[in-house]
Order: structure tokens, then C-alpha cells, then sequence
């Protein structure tokens, strides 16, 4: 396994940067510095402007009943405004009928940021021989829907729910080499903050009752909120554009010409949609902030979350071959170095392109849509994906599918399934406690999940001991540490070293299944090889749960009911793919002032329950509670002020926010798995 010297801990990183991001100046909105001490001019809409288009809150909230709470057809707003009418002749009322009601909202100007398209088609050469037919792909046009990356961007920069500088991806060395190579720029340049670009994308299939439709939606993200921001599913992750994908014949779809083509859209669509970005990436802009000051802005692009086959077309290699090291794929973890644009480039220039496919791993048809844009590089930019690479990946994919062909392979198919029949059956016994799965029917359940991986997880070691060899078993716990290890929201310099023993141990026990012919061509699997770049990827980008796949995968239900391309009743069917929000990998294993963070999902009650009293004080006595109005406070406190410097254990009652009794609704129950 490749060793990596330790840079900066994270952790030190982190305090650095908070106090570099902090230290820029806020200025007005024409770039001039503010003096110290200046508060935000509030923004406010003058008086009567506060509903407009509509003159009243009463005409907003019925606009707002009729068109997104209950949906009402045309027809039933006419009858209704009709019989409104002959109540109230002398006023009239509120709208003539629906055309009115529509002319209203759609005359809103507080609205999203636009959708623009383009498209793209194949502008090669055809095929000259006049019995050679064209292939249907290369005269279709393909259309491209995106929104403005920089006001996508500025809309969640200037949002005051993420009033929150650095920490996370900012407190990568990643990170901070961007701000060092600002701070070289010009005094306007030195003088801005950094503000980290994250992309992803991942296409989706919804294969119940919508015809296979597939979508290719691409996010953006920055790195100045949270990890634990874009965690909660909020609009932290914003949907930037859907990308086109190509179809054609089944006799044209392995054929290099298309393939070449589909790579070239995918890169080319992404440059496209990015391009009003390029310049924000050179001189400062003025931006408005969380905190609602204005500060002078850098942008850049960051790292980029996919999945494995996703990973490939992003830095154009070849499957099977890794996109951060030139490790050869029939021994990833063997003598490597770190892929760059400029070996890529050394390459390309003196090799022919079958060379490079088959020596290299380089698909030299598409040039990463990186190359593109200042300080970017798309094979240090691509970052680790917990969710397939650890969870479903290695884990599931790999050694739950391996101990189960051992067992076949040793006991013969009637003898292993006795055995996992008593597998699962230790699994089903499992007790209940508070972050601990059930399984009444084991493992054998139809599609498996992130959270159904994760929790298996916890009770699969002790399932098999005994029914596999002990060095199995070893390879298992050692694995587990690993995960345990990668998937906490801090790391220090002291987790590095454990991950990296942890790893070293998940690699010397692994040959049993080599041993023992499960694997007799080797165990050098992309996914598997991956695990180890966790450690230089954590330095450079923190915490790879705040960069997972499952964020991405947990947003394409929202972006494709946004969109109008997925109704809600459609969403609730059980079984679409898209469907099922798989809780990203939260905080685990580490104390933050005083608090042990615990990996788990709570899942409330359909229904909230009535005749609680709304009030804290009140409710505390209904359930015998008494510490629940200090709790609630303390909870409040931390989520309204999470930059402040007084701990807030140590606040008392009267020091703390109240819940309003108007927002709040009592669940009578809750299931933590």
C-alpha cells in the first residue's frame, strides 16, 4: 500500500481557515471596503411591497391555498370567486377567476433562478459510401437544460440559514493551496475569499409507472456551507442542469464513434454550462454572504461527486483503471503515481489512441471539461465516494458476496444455504436498541440500500463467526474499523495513522479469499483500491461524508418533482428507484463538546399526534419531562447561533429561544435504526 506523508491535520487546517475567510473585508455592493464594525444593511421590502404582485397577506395566502396546498382545478377556483362575488358585491372578489389568479403568479419577480437550454448534435463526418446507412445518433439534436451556475450559486451564498464560514472541505489542504495561490494574485485578488465550487452528477431511472425514463441531473454545491448542510437534503445541493443522454441502435452502441461522442457531450455540455463561471474564477466579484454582508469573491472548482463509472468518464480513463494513480489493473495497489493533467497531456502527444487505451488506461477521445477553467485538475479533483466504494462496494458487493460463495464453494449449494439459513437467523436476533437495525427475515431482503448496508453492518460480524474460516472473520473486523474510521465528520492526525493501520490490516487478511480460489484472479478491484486514497483525500478535502454519492442520490427525487417530471403520488410508490432518501453517512465516533455523535436515522410517526399541549412548559409536565424546555432552548440556541463562542451547555433558561407554539407539533413516536 502506497504511503503518504502526513501535510496538515485537518483539524489545525480548519481553525486557519475560519480565520482567513472571517479576516476578508466586507464591503458595499460596488467592492468598497466597509469599516470595521459595520452592520449589514437589513433588507427589507418597502411598505405594501411586502406581497406583490398581491395587495394583502390575505391574497398571498389564498394564491398559495389554491395553487400548491390544495391544488385546485381552474374550474373550481371560477365557482368558487363566482359564489364570492354574490357575497360580497361591493368589493368583489379577490380574483376575477383563474386566468387572474395565474397572471398573478407568474408576474412574481422573487422567483428561482431561470432554466436556459441548448443543444448539441454530431458536427463529425458522416459515412460517404451511399450504401452505408448514418447512423440515427449522429443526425438527432440533444437538448441540454441548466440554470446559471453563478446565480445558483450566489442564491445559496447569500441564503442566512447557512451563516456558517469554513470548516469541512474548506479545512482541506485542498483548500487552502486555492487561497495560498490567490493570495499571490493582484491586491483586488488577494484581498477576496474563496468560494469552492462542488459538482456532481449521477444519472437515475425511474422504472415505476413513468415508461423507464432515465434523467441525468447535474448539482452544484459550495464549499463554504457545512458538510452536515448538504447533508440534511436542504438547498445546500441545488439542481444546476440535466445533462442529455445519447441513444441509439443496438448495433451502434459499442461502436467507437459513439462512444467517442457520448464522452465529448458529457464533457462539453458540462464546459458550456459552466462557462459564466470562468471569469468570477479570475477577478473578484462582489458577493453577498450568509452574514448578508457583502465580500469580494474568487470562485474555483472543487471536488466533483460520482460513483465509480461515473468517475471514469469524468477524468476520460478506461474502466478497471483508477482515476487518481496510474496503477495498472491487474495490480491497482502495486508501484503508482498520482494521475495529472500534464502526464495525461506528455502522453497524448507522443502516443496513438489504441496505445493509450490498452497501455495507459486513457481515453484520449474527450478532454476533461477541467482543462477548461484556472487551477483545475480533474484527477485531484474527483474525491471518494463512502456510499459505493465502502458501504455498498466493498462491503456488500464484495465481502458479503464472497463469504456467501465460500460457502457454496466448501459446503456445496444445499450445505450453504443451512448455514445462512442460521445466519439469518442470528441476524433476526438481534435486539432492539437505539441505532441498531432489525432484520426479522435476515439478510435475504430484494434491493438493498445505503441504510440497509450500514446496518447490517453492525450485527453481520458476530452472524458468520464460526461459520468461516477465522481469518474471514479478520478480514471483516479489520474492514469495519476502516469504515468506521473514514466515515466520522472529524479527523485528526491520530485517525489518519488508524485509518492507515486499519487499512494495512484489511489488506494482509484479505488474501484468504485468494487463498481459498473465491478470488483466484487477484483482489485488485477499483472499488476496493480506492480505499486506499481515503487517506490523502482527507486531507485534502476533510470528511468524505460530506462528499458522498448518497447526497447527490438523495436529491433526485426533489429535482425531478421540482421539475414536474415525477408527482409526488408516483414518488410514493413503493419500490421506484429514485424513490427511497437514503440518509447520507452522519457524525459518528467523536465528542463535541461533550456530546458523543451517534450513527443512526430517526423515523417519526406518519401523524402528529393530538392533545399534547403546544407549549414547552406544558408538555414538559404532560410527559414527565422536566429538563424538555432547557433541552429545546439548548437545541435552538445551537441551530441560531452556531459561530458562538459561549458553549451552549452552559446557558441557562432564561438565556435561551423559546419554541413558538405555532410551529410546533408533537410526534408521538419515533423509531431510531
Amino acid at each position: 500500500m502506497q504511503s503518504l506523508p502526513v501535510l496538515q491535520p485537518p483539524q489545525l487546517v480548519h481553525w486557519r481557515h475560519i480565520l482567513y475567510l472571517m479576516a476578508r473585508t466586507p464591503c458595499d455592493r460596488t467592492g468598497r471596503d466597509l469599516p470595521p464594525g459595520t452592520a449589514p444593511t437589513p433588507e427589507q421590502p418597502a411598505p405594501g411591497e411586502e406581497f406583490y404582485p398581491f395587495s394583502d397577506r390575505a391574497d398571498f395566502m389564498l394564491a398559495d391555498f389554491f395553487y400548491t396546498r390544495n391544488q385546485m382545478p381552474a374550474i373550481g377556483i371560477d365557482t368558487l370567486m363566482d359564489t364570492w362575488a354574490l357575497k360580497h358585491p361591493d368589493t368583489g372578489p379577490l380574483f376575477a377567476d383563474h386566468h387572474n389568479l395565474y397572471e398573478a403568479i407568474d408576474s412574481i419577480q422573487l422567483t428561482d433562478v431561470p432554466w436556459k437550454s441548448f443543444a448539441v448534435s454530431y458536427s463529425g463526418e458522416l459515412p460517404d459510401e451511399e450504401d452505408t446507412e448514418i447512423p440515427p445518433w449522429m443526425t438527432a439534436e440533444y437538448e441540454v437544460w441548466y440554470r446559471d451556475p453563478l446565480a445558483v450559486l450566489e442564491s445559496q451564498l447569500s441564503n442566512p440559514d447557512f451563516n456558517r464560514f469554513g470548516g469541512d472541505v474548506m479545512s482541506g489542504n485542498w483548500a487552502w493551496a486555492q487561497a495560498d495561490l490567490i493570495a499571490k494574485g493582484d491586491e483586488a485578488t488577494h484581498r477576496a475569499m474563496f468560494v469552492l465550487v462542488i459538482l456532481g452528477s449521477n444519472k437515475t431511472t425511474v422504472s415505476v409507472a413513468t415508461g423507464q425514463n432515465e434523467y441525468y441531473p447535474l448539482y452544484i454545491s459550495n464549499g463554504v456551507v457545512t458538510n452536515g448542510a448538504r447533508r440534511v437534503h436542504k438547498n445546500a445541493v441545488l439542481l444546476l442542469g440535466f445533462l442529455a443522454i445519447p441513444k441509439t441502435d443496438r448495433k451502434y452502441t459499442n461502436s467507437d464513434h459513439f462512444c467517442q461522442f457520448r464522452c465529448q457531450l458529457f464533457h462539453g455540455s458540462i464546459r458550456a454550462i459552466l462557462e459564466p463561471l470562468h471569469s468570477a474564477m479570475l477577478e473578484p466579484r462582489v458577493t453577498k454572504c450568509p452574514d448578508r454582508h457583502y465580500r469580494c469573491a474568487i470562485y474555483g472548482i472543487g471536488p466533483y461527486i460520482a460513483d465509480y463509472p461515473e468517475q471514469c468518464i469524468l477524468a476520460s480513463i478506461v474502466s478497471d483503471w483508477c482515476p487518481r494513480c496510474t496503477g495498472k489493473p491487474d495490480d491497482l495497489d502495486g508501484p503508482s503515481l498520482p494521475h495529472t493533467q500534464g502526464y495525461t497531456e506528455l502522453l497524448v502527444k507522443y502516443l496513438d489512441l489504441k496505445t493509450l487505451w490498452n497501455n495507459y488506461g486513457i481515453a484520449a477521445e474527450a478532454e476533461p471539461f477541467t482543462t477548461s477553467f484556472p487551477h483545475a485538475s480533474i484527477y485531484k479533483l474527483v474525491t471518494s465516494d463512502l456510499l459505493h466504494q465502502v458501504i455498498k462496494g466493498t462491503f456488500k458487493d464484495h465481502l458479503v458476496m464472497w463469504v456467501g460463495e465460500w460457502l457454496e464453494m466448501e459446503h456445496g449449494k444445499s450445505g450453504a444455504a443451512a448455514i445462512m439459513a442460521d445466519i439469518d437467523r442470528r441476524i433476526a436476533a438481534a435486539p432492539s436498541f437505539p441505532g441498531l437495525g432489525r432484520f426479522p427475515e435476515g439478510q435475504g431482503f430484494k434491493q438493498w440500500t445505503g441504510n440497509d448496508s450500514k446496518a447490517l453492518m453492525k450485527v453481520y460480524l458476530p452472524a458468520i463467526a464460526e461459520h468461516v474460516p477465522a481469518q474471514m472473520v479478520r478480514t471483516l473486523a479489520a474492514f469495519l474499523d476502516f469504515c468506521y474510521l473514514v466515515r466520522r465528520s472529524l479527523h485528526s492526525e491520530m485517525t489518519l495513522k488508524q485509518i492507515q493501520a486499519a487499512l494495512q490490516n484489511f489488506h494482509r487478511e484479505r488474501v484468504v479469499f485468494e487463498e481459498l480460489s473465491v478470488r483466484p484472479g487477484g483482489l485488485s478491484v477499483p472499488r476496493q483500491h480506492s480505499l486506499s486514497h481515503y487517506f490523502e483525500v482527507i486531507q485534502l478535502f476533510d470528511s468524505p461524508n460530506g462528499l458522498c454519492s448518497s447526497i447527490t442520490e438523495s436529491k433526485h427525487i426533489k429535482a425531478l418533482e421540482s421539475q414536474g417530471l415525477l408527482s409526488r403520488s408516483l414518488a410514493a410508490v413503493e419500490g421506484a428507484e429514485v424513490v427511497k432518501e437514503t440518509d447520507p453517512f452522519e457524525k459518528e465516533g467523536e465528542a463535541v463538546n461533550g456530546v458523543r455523535d451517534v450513527d443512526n436515522d430517526v423515523f417519526l410517526a406518519l401523524t402528529k399526534a393530538h392533545g399534547y399541549p403546544k407549549r414547552v412548559e406544558k408538555l414538559a409536565v404532560h410527559i414527565n419531562i422536566p429538563s424538555l424546555p432547557l433541552l429545546v432552548g439548548r437545541f435552538l440556541h445551537a441551530q441560531l447561533h452556531p459561530n458562538s463562542e459561549q458553549p451552549w451547555t452552559s446557558l441557562p433558561l432564561h438565556a435561551l429561544p423559546s419554541a413558538d407554539p405555532r410551529s410546533f407539533k408533537v410526534f408521538h413516536s419515533a423509531v431510531v435504526s
